[in-house]
């Protein structure tokens, strides 16, 4: 037990929370985390610093991703086409919350399994509508939780776009460590643990965040009031977003799939070739910063292998398992909390976990459905929550424009409390209802 109390692991993420917690800069929360947890199991801090900036690259293609789709994001509003999307939105909810909340719950599993954008369409859409949201008293956690739930939910559950990576690769890191599982057999067990997190998401919208709360409108005078009929542009970009998607699909390469579909929009006059350079540079404002958090959550992951870390608390934690299912389970799930929140990442965590949940859930007679959802729910605990998670960065990046939505607070404690909670105990509900 000694050795969980004082693990680098645990210790670096419990000072991740805590400067997290005190509104210090995540960036620099996640720089300090790692020499910390670094220096606990006696890595020199120059060997901390190396192996931190050689495991930044883990992430890179995820960093380049953002970049690119951030540009196309930035592409599709030079077009005019999320104005358009905008105000038809307004138009649309006229005032009622229960259809923003659905449309912009479509709105977000679209971008994981039909136009793959992920998590760019969230700074150009959400601005234009936070002076609606005003003037309806919305509480903005609420959007957080509805946002988070459309681009954590369908990866878990729908096996395309990037749920189709996710469980390709739950289905690969399973068979891997010694047990079958057909790809498309995934979400035959998985779906239970998208039922949760409908609860949850339930129980926020309508119980933990129904009352109004007030914000300063300070955005009235950039909503557009304009309103512009679909031109020549605007269906290239559609047809730009769809050879995006196809690509992605076909290739499982979102910067191949981004960079096809920028190139769909210059080449056919949809965005004049001289604003090319400032399409580039508005992607990097949008998602830089995403993109440079999910870089060194790469190298603090990197330090947190190396440390040893990790598998000292795994194994550590398999020493004190019981026979029972449900309660292996459940330490299993805190376990894939304690190190998603860390790294920030659930596809990142599945070959971590694999390597020791398999054997052990295979010893103690789990069979292939209650495996696969254990271990998906393990991967995808803390996701929504996690500081240096983008399931949390992309809707603090569209709320927040206005200085009034605090990342931690506004966003990864209401989506951590509704989600994980909501992921731990459908799971659990999974390993008794599949265990027949």
């Amino acid at each position: 037990m000694t050795e969980l109390i004082f693990n680098p692991v645990i210790l670096s993420i419990i000072c991740l929370f805590i400067l997290c917690l005190c509104r210090v800069n995540v960036l620099l929360s996640i720089i300090v985390s790692t020499i910390i947890g670094g220096l606990i199991s006696g890595m020199h801090i120059t060997e901390i610093m190396n192996t931190f900036i050689s495991g930044m690259g883990g992430n890179s293609e995820t960093a380049l991703s953002y970049i690119l789709l951030g540009a196309f994001a930035a592409a599709m509003n030079h077009t005019g086409l999320t104005d358009i999307i905008s105000e038809g939105i307004i138009k649309f909810v006229n005032g009622k919350k229960r259809i923003l909340f659905t449309i912009l719950i479509l709105i977000s599993m679209a971008s994981q399994n039909i136009i793959p954008i992920h998590i760019a369409f969230i700074p150009i859409l959400i601005p234009p509508l936070l002076h609606t949201m005003n003037i309806m008293k919305i509480d903005r956690r609420a959007i957080a939780c509805v946002l988070a739930f459309g681009l954590k939910m369908p990866y878990i559950v729908i096996p395309a776009g990037f749920g189709l990576i996710f469980q390709n690769l739950l289905a690969e890191n399973m068979v891997q460590n010694g047990m079958l599982m057909a790809k498309n057999d995934v979400w035959k067990s998985t779906w239970i643990i998208g039922l949760g997190m409908l609860a949850g998401l339930f129980v926020a919208l309508f119980i933990s965040y129904r009352k109004p709360r007030e914000y300063n409108d300070t955005l009235e005078e950039e909503v557009s009031t304009t309103t512009e009929k679909l031109n020549y542009k605007h269906y290239i970009t559609i047809l730009a977003a769809l050879i995006t998607f196809g690509v992605q699909i076909l290739t499982h390469s979102l910067p191949l799939g981004a960079l096809c579909g920028l190139g769909i929009i210059f080449s056919l006059g949809a965005v004049k070739h001289s604003k090319m350079d400032k399409l580039m540079d508005e992607g990097i404002y949008m998602m830089g910063y995403v993109a440079f958090i999910m870089l060194v959550a790469s190298g603090f992951a990197t330090v947190l292998k190396a440390t040893g870390g990790i598998d000292t608390f795994v194994n550590t934690a398999i020493t004190i398992l019981p026979e029972s299912q449900i309660i292996t389970a459940l330490i299993m799930l805190f376990v894939g909390l304690v190190i998603t929140m860390g790294i920030g990442t659930s596809f990142g965590t599945i070959p971590i976990l694999a390597v020791v949940f398999i054997p052990v859930f295979i010893k103690l007679g789990f069979n292939v459905a209650q495996t696969v959802t254990v271990l998906a729910a393990a991967a995808a605990l803390g996701d929504a929550g996690s500081p240096a998670s983008d399931t949390t960065l992309g809707p603090t990046a569209g709320l927040n424009v206005d200085g009034q939505h605090n990342h931690i607070w506004d966003t990864c404690v209401p989506t951590f409390l509704h989600y994980n909670i909501a992921i731990i105990l459908s799971a659990l509900v999974g390993v008794i209802i599949f265990a027949s």
